[in-house]
């Protein structure tokens, strides 16, 4: 899912998460950093409807963030964004 968000031309990076959901018991929040091209949550989810073959792997849960952790290897740190949403310090957007 990451790298597919990461073909869209308006997305710099992406990190997917699970969150908690009171109906699936876990949905995916697609955490994006954008470029200069805008673009919001709905054309993305649009854009990964097109790519993905279940439409139950599609995030309705979005979060824009101005950069993505890293972790000491360079690699996204999942455990910090994981812990930035218990602490409710994301804004998500559902769509």
């Amino acid at each position: 899912m990451e790298n597919h968000l990461a073909e869209h031309p308006a997305v710099v990076e992406a990190c997917v998460i699970g969150i908690a959901d009171d109906t699936w018991g876990e949905r995916p929040l697609a955490c994006v950093v954008l470029g200069a091209e805008p673009a919001d949550a709905a054309q993305l989810k649009e854009f990964l409807t097109e790519r993905l073959h279940q439409r139950w792997q599609v995030p309705e849960y979005w979060s824009f963030l101005p950069s993505i952790p890293r972790n000491s290897t360079g690699k996204h740190d999942k455990s910090k964004i994981r812990e930035r949403h218990r602490n409710a310090a994301l804004t998500i957007v559902t769509v």
